[in-house]
């Protein structure tokens, strides 16, 4: 549950982290009015020949903040839901690779690119829902069908095993830095909910349109992939638009006030976006990529809720009315980190304790019903982008493991690490190429 960081160029993760260590313009067609052009089969070349194109082909670098309802561009440099404006919700997968089929991988990952073309400008998959054979299954399962693209981002990583010696000839482009996390102390880590040979991660302002993609890719991977563990999310709990109102987490502390900004093209390079200097040789293929730790952080909800206030502020290093730090009185002044007690969150996980560690962080809030035990479970599903796992979350969580104070309200309870490629450059092109070339 890293969290903050100083200087200009933002964090690693809010000083109040709780836990954890240019967009197409609304205008975008929904799913309804496409499908209402004469069926479902003349919808892609109707989107074609109009404004539908420009979402599918709009480079993407850094997106500002964008009303509900627009599309984000798909294609670009790097993939979007890293740098782009947090949405609102999440469902985030792991997928288990099946075939032991190189070729049929590579064809799946095809079909999941185009796939998500479409999804993301609000459009259906293949002939659609409806307007097809009556006598076989649609090529969509139409619960997104009147919906508009609510800044839908679809983001893939690579985990660790997919390289694995004997299945797919990937063991040489292994990248370095695609390691095998630690146990920090206090992990309690379910082996059913960590790990995966593929993740997507499904980002939008509308639940319903973040499910459907998912589901969408698990149903063209039927018999090749199959969902490892999945994860539902809501209410960000940071951001990468500084200039709007900061989320809380489930602890109601402001989260992710000093989070690396998504215009702050210097700051993402130095340390989101992985160089040609970081991946040499075979591992090349990241380049512009980056690489994301998915951790899943359990809360002891039901106690914290019996803490006094001053403790809980004591914990954080801020205030929680303002998010101001200790002995400040704005949330965005610089901490004075020798003013808060030493196992402050804030204080532990700040870049000038841990070397200048910085990662930029996407994570929600979660409420999975309940543990049997009458206790909510409840927490935050931490998702942290960063140009080295070995410099960027490592370091920030050893901090916290070994002497947060938060400790005793938190528990981690799953964890994955993902190398994310870079974005899919063109209509031509698809997720995981060069990696397969």
């Amino acid at each position: 549950m890293p969290e903050e960081t100083s200087g200009t160029t933002a964090a690693a993760a809010d000083d109040a982290d709780a836990v954890g260590g240019g967009e197409a313009g609304s205008g975008a067609p929904s799913r309804r009015s496409v499908l209402g052009w004469g069926g479902a089969g003349l919808a892609l070349g109707a989107a074609a020949a109009g404004g539908t194109v420009a979402a599918l082909t709009s480079t993407h670098d850094a997106v500002p903040a964008a009303l509900t309802g627009a599309a984000v561009p798909f294609h670009g440099k790097y993939q979007a839901g890293i740098a782009s404006a947090v949405q609102d919700r999440l469902h985030f997968a792991a997928f288990d690779v099946k075939t032991k089929d190189r070729a049929e991988l590579v064809q799946l990952l095809k079909e999941w690119t185009r796939a998500a073309e479409r999804m993301t400008a609000g459009l259906p998959v293949g002939e659609g829902a409806v307007g097809g054979l009556p006598e076989a299954p649609p090529d969509d399962t139409g619960e997104a069908l009147g919906l508009k693209p609510s800044r839908l981002t679809l983001t893939i990583g690579f985990g660790a095993s997919l390289f694995a010696k004997g299945r797919f000839g990937l063991e040489d482009k292994r990248p370095e830095a695609l390691i095998d996390l630690e146990l920090f102390p206090g992990d309690n880590l379910d082996a059913a909910r960590s790990g995966g040979d593929i993740c997507v991660q499904a980002c939008a302002d509308d639940p319903q349109v973040a499910v459907h993609a998912i589901r969408q890719l698990a149903r063209i991977g039927f018999g090749k992939t199959a969902v490892r563990w999945s994860q539902l999310g809501f209410g960000k709990t940071s951001s990468t638009t500084p200039e709007e109102q900061t989320p809380r987490n489930m602890m109601g502390f402001k989260d992710g006030t000093r989070n690396i900004s998504g215009t702050d093209t210097a700051a993402l390079e130095k340390h989101v976006w992985v160089s040609a200097k970081d991946a040499p040789g075979a591992s090349s293929w990241l380049v512009d990529g980056s690489y994301l730790v998915a951790r899943r952080i359990r809360m002891n909800i039901e106690i914290w809720d019996r803490t006094p206030l001053q403790e809980q502020e004591d914990i954080f290093g801020r205030d929680k009315a303002e998010g101001a730090p200790v002995g400040k009185s704005k949330e965005r002044d610089e901490p004075f980190l020798k003013a808060m007690k030493p196992e402050a969150h804030v204080r532990l996980a700040h870049p000038d304790t841990n070397d200048g560690a910085t990662i930029l962080r996407r994570g929600y809030s979660f409420t999975d019903g309940t543990d049997g035990l009458g206790r909510l479970d409840a927490g935050l599903f931490f998702l942290a982008y960063q140009r080295d796992v070995r410099k960027g979350f490592v370091p920030i969580q050893r901090s916290l493991a070994k002497s947060d104070v938060l400790n005793e309200y938190i528990q981690h309870v799953g964890s994955a690490v993902f190398a994310v490629p870079p974005g899919v450059r063109d209509k031509d092109d698809w997720w995981g190429r060069a990696l397969f070339s």
